[in-house]
């Protein structure tokens, strides 16, 4: 594959293929190793990027096929249907040569067996994108439109259609990289060339590879988006206390209460992401005890000062960065969640010294999930109650605050900042 860009495109069909037809997250996905020659980073980060952005406007960009292809995606395709959409994404959202993107795509339409006899309905369709371009995208809907029916219908029975219409809108928009950092934050923002946010962390809007930028190698900051590195910051002062991470990976609260000068344990359920979570630790030169182990079953006398339960939930309020989670969840999926993170709740609850902090959160925007589940166990535990939080010494806005007392960030909040995981 010497044509520029072919390879890039050729694994981002492929990551496109593995995540909807198999429905497989997609960082799972992306941490696979790629069979054949590894990609150098430039191709690997234009794959990711094709991949994103075309599970962002995935309901828009198969709405134009179907209408440019009267007859439908024939049977019997291969992959024509992965070839179409990425190509669409490039040629539509991406601003890509459309000589280059059309180029590659039939080159691998002719390369896959079952669609090479449809490279001519494939550069049919293609050429009329790139020639109707504009008139052919869905405008001010966009965001409605690119939103599953039910997650639209949750967002406006929470949030109202406004709420709804900002949080769909937010979506679209590609999520900047977030960096805590252990000490002197402004000094980093301007180091890395990036901003500090209102909540402390240091915003990046392009960052290229990752492990390159100053301050990686020597621990001095991990990645980590802005809303994740709230709820450690509900607790009160960390330092000598013991403190428990439930469902730690990967890893960034435990980092943050290690740094914060706690005695921290971090268990989580998965050796392997147990593993990087390591490694993450030891890259930021900071301590915690590691357990592997499923939170349900984990059997120890420890009691623990603070407690925080990051539980496993339906992560919709992170589909800006994950777009794949509004194509690959569904309402049974959370459902099945909510007593999950119930009887996680009152593990954790258990795991408390008298007079100990406790915190639960999500990266969801369902009640069911976060609000309801709060309430639900204060009305069952009367020794417990809701701890006053301060908006602005998080450097929230008020409207983060719910009327019960409860916090509910939203990717439309920080908007001119680039927006923040809900």
């Amino acid at each position: 594959m010497n044509t520029p860009g072919l390879a890039a495109r050729a694994v981002a069909i492929s990551w496109l293929r593995q995540c909807l037809r198999g429905q497989r997250p997609l960082d799972e996905v992306l941490h696979e190793p790629l069979p054949g020659p590894p990609l150098a980073a430039r191709d690997r980060n234009l794959a990711r990027l094709i991949v994103l952005t075309t599970l962002r406007r995935l309901t828009e960009i198969d709405g134009i096929l179907a209408e440019l292809m009267s007859r439908g995606m024939p049977r019997k395709s291969g992959d024509l249907r992965e070839i179409l959409q990425t190509a669409a994404a490039q040629l539509l959202f991406l601003d890509m040569p459309p000589h280059a993107v059309v180029d590659c795509a039939i080159k691998l339409a002719r390369k896959d067996r079952n669609a090479r006899h449809l490279k001519n309905l494939a550069n049919a369709v293609l050429r009329n994108i790139a020639r109707q371009g504009k008139e052919l995208k869905a405008g001010a809907e966009a965001g409605r439109l690119n939103s599953p029916d039910w997650l639209w219908q949750s967002w406006v029975a929470s949030y109202g259609e406004a709420g709804a219409r900002a949080i769909a809108e937010a979506h679209l928009q590609p999520a900047p990289l977030d960096l805590s950092v252990k000490e002197d934050a402004p000094g980093w923002a301007d180091r890395l060339g990036g901003a500090l946010l209102p909540t402390g962390s240091v915003r990046l809007a392009r960052a290229g590879a990752i492990p390159d930028l100053p301050g990686f190698a020597e621990g001095e900051w991990w990645v980590q988006d802005a809303a994740a590195a709230i709820p450690v910051r509900l607790f009160e002062d960390l330092s000598g206390k013991h403190a428990l991470d439930l469902c730690a990976a990967p890893g960034g609260k435990s980092a943050q209460m290690a740094q914060a000068g706690a005695q921290v344990t971090a268990l989580d359920i998965s050796r392997r992401r147990l593993g990087r979570l390591a490694e993450n630790m030891d890259r930021l030169h900071l301590n915690a005890d590691m357990v592997a182990a499923d939170a349900l079953e984990w059997q120890s006398d420890t009691r623990f000062d603070a407690v925080l339960l990051d539980a496993p939930c339906s992560s919709t309020g992170t589909i800006r960065r994950h777009p794949d989670v509004q194509r690959l969840k569904t309402p049974d999926m959370i459902e099945s969640l909510v007593p999950v993170q119930t009887s996680l709740l009152e593990k954790a609850y258990h795991r408390l010294k008298p007079g100990g902090e406790l915190v639960y959160c999500v990266c969801s925007l369902h009640p069911e999930e976060g609000a309801e589940r709060i309430a639900a166990f204060l009305q069952d535990h009367a020794d417990m109650a809701r701890k006053p939080i301060d908006c602005a010494a998080l450097g929230l806005p008020p409207e983060a605050l719910t009327r019960n007392g409860d916090l509910q960030l939203r990717p439309d909040m920080f908007a001119e900042q680039g927006g923040i995981d809900g």
